[in-house]
C-alpha cells in the first residue's frame, strides 16, 4: 500500500512539473504570435514551389503585406544571392503584379543564421495603384528563402525595416529553419 502512495505522489509531483514548465515555455509563444503581424491565407495560385505563409501588419502603414516561402535546392551553393539580379528572378514579386521595377540598388541583409539581399521595388497593380515592395532572397547552405514585403504608401526603407525585424523574430527563425529542413 505504501508503495503504491509512493507511485502515485511522484506521479502527481511530476504531472505538476510538467504542467509548470510547459506554461513556461508556452507563455513566451503567446506573447510572439499576438504581435503586430497576423497571418493571413496564401492567395496566390499553385507553380513549381510549395505555399509559403502571409501576413499583415496591423500597425506598420497601410495595406502592408509579407509573403514567405522556401525554395528548396533553388540556391547557388556555393556563392548563395550574388547580385541583385537574382532577387529581381526568385523573390516571388511577380505573384503579386508581373510590373515592378527596381527602385535602388540592393543591399547584403541578414536573418538569423542566412545571409542574402534585399531590393525596393515599385509594383503597379493591375487596378493602376502604385505600391512599394521589398524583396528579400536569404540563402541557406544549397536552399533559399524568399520573402516580398509589400504596401500602399510606404517608405520602402520602413517596409524593409519592419519585414527583416519579423524574419528575425523566434516564431519566424523556428518555421524558417523547420521549413528548410530543419538544417
Amino acid at each position: 500500500m505504501r508503495r503504491c502512495l509512493a507511485i502515485s505522489l511522484a506521479a502527481l509531483a511530476l504531472s505538476a512539473l510538467s504542467v509548470v514548465a510547459a506554461y513556461q515555455v508556452a507563455r513566451p509563444m503567446v506573447a510572439e504570435s499576438t504581435s503586430r503581424w497576423q497571418e493571413i491565407a496564401w492567395s496566390f495560385p499553385r507553380d513549381g514551389w510549395p505555399a509559403g505563409r502571409a501576413f499583415r501588419c496591423a500597425s506598420c502603414g497601410e495595406g502592408v503585406e509579407l509573403y514567405v516561402r522556401p525554395k528548396i535546392g533553388f540556391c547557388n551553393c556555393d556563392s548563395g544571392v550574388a547580385d541583385d539580379d537574382e532577387v529581381d528572378r526568385v523573390a516571388d514579386l511577380d505573384l503579386i503584379s508581373a510590373r515592378f521595377a527596381p527602385t535602388e540598388a540592393g543591399n547584403v541583409v541578414h536573418v538569423a543564421d542566412m545571409a542574402g539581399r534585399s531590393r525596393g521595388y515599385e509594383l503597379k497593380m493591375a487596378d493602376g495603384a502604385q505600391r512599394a515592395a521589398i524583396g528579400i532572397a536569404l540563402s541557406h547552405r544549397c536552399d533559399l528563402l524568399v520573402a516580398v514585403a509589400q504596401g500602399r504608401a510606404t517608405a520602402p526603407a520602413e517596409l524593409q525595416r519592419e519585414a527583416l525585424n519579423y524574419l528575425a523574430s523566434g516564431e519566424m527563425h523556428r518555421w524558417m529553419t523547420a521549413s528548410l529542413g530543419g538544417r
